[in-house]
């Protein structure tokens, strides 16, 4: 069963970028050194950051739908990332995870959910796209709960 993963458009963080620290801070969002490696996912481009490396920590409604399904969260973000979208490939940011992935209907209901390591991501969507109600998942990191990408039928 073929797959699309996505990650976030990049453009509506784009301006966050160029806000000063006390700008930043009045979004709820704050620049972070990254000083380790694989500890900041960039939702955008679904790579993960190197040392060094400047990004932004701001929180993002993912699942803005009128049910009790309704989230956002934490996200990490870099600038000058193109979007991750791919058919029948997983990102090495999230093969190298343990993920929880979320299965909603066509009115954003919970509909199932479980989690695997990232090596094994394939079977997990192939079970949850099983039930044809299933319109769309998300994946979270199981660790931290937050989002990381969202993945339709391709």
């Amino acid at each position: 069963m073929s797959f699309r993963i996505t990650g976030l458009p990049a453009e509506p963080f784009a301006p966050l970028f160029a806000l000063s620290e006390d700008e930043l801070k009045a979004h709820g969002a704050l620049r972070k050194m990254v000083d380790q490696p694989h500890a900041y996912p960039c939702r955008i481009s679904l790579t993960d950051a190197e040392p060094g490396a400047t990004v932004l920590l701001t929180h993002f409604e993912h699942h803005p739908v009128a049910s009790p399904f309704r989230s956002s969260y934490a996200i990490y973000v870099r600038e000058g990332e193109q979007t991750f979208d791919a058919i029948d490939e997983v990102p090495d940011q999230l093969r190298r995870r343990l993920l929880a992935a979320r299965a909603f209907d066509k009115d954003g209901m919970l509909i199932g959910c479980d989690v695997a390591e990232g090596a094994a991501l394939e079977p997990l969507i192939e079970r949850l796209f099983a039930d044809e109600n299933a319109r769309y998942l998300h994946i979270h990191f199981a660790k931290a709960g937050c989002y990381a990408a969202k993945v339709e039928r391709a």
